[in-house]
């Protein structure tokens, strides 16, 4: 399965379905599952000044859910998705659609559990059997 690594609290609202908008510098091919690794580094929640309740129960360094990546679309393009194509009316609102690359995410599956594991820079490869594990995902 494909997965990318993103910091918190980005990777803890996007398994909330609060954020269903990554925005990268660089789009994708890929759709479909994509696991979402929560990163170690602490820079940008410490950065993050919107409102958090839950902050101690984020996961550093694991994967915390899957999501169904659906779309990677330039943000100039994010009016015409959201009326061509039913379901997508939330894109020409989201406050975290900034861009330059929106990938649009859809149905997310946190996880049970976090599962720890190393990450990796840009889209990569976790074994499916990583989020299989028991009290992991299903």
């Amino acid at each position: 399965m494909k997965a990318i690594t993103i910091s918190q609290p980005w990777a803890h609202l996007i398994v909330r379905g609060e954020k269903r908008v990554e925005n990268r510098t660089w789009p994708t091919e890929h759709r479909g599952p994509l696991a979402i690794h929560a990163g170690k580094s602490l820079a940008e929640l410490d950065a993050y000044d919107g409102p958090l309740t839950d902050r101690e129960s984020m996961a550093f360094g694991a994967v915390v859910g899957v999501v169904d990546l659906v779309a990677c679309l330039r943000v100039n393009n994010l009016e015409w998705f959201a009326r061509e194509t039913a379901g997508f009316h939330w894109l020409r609102t989201h406050v975290f659609a900034t861009g330059p690359w929106c990938w649009i995410l859809d149905n997310v599956r946190p996880l049970a559990k976090p599962v720890p594991y190393r990450g990796q820079q840009r889209l990569w490869e976790l074994p499916d059997s990583v989020v299989m594990r028991p009290g992991g995902g299903g």
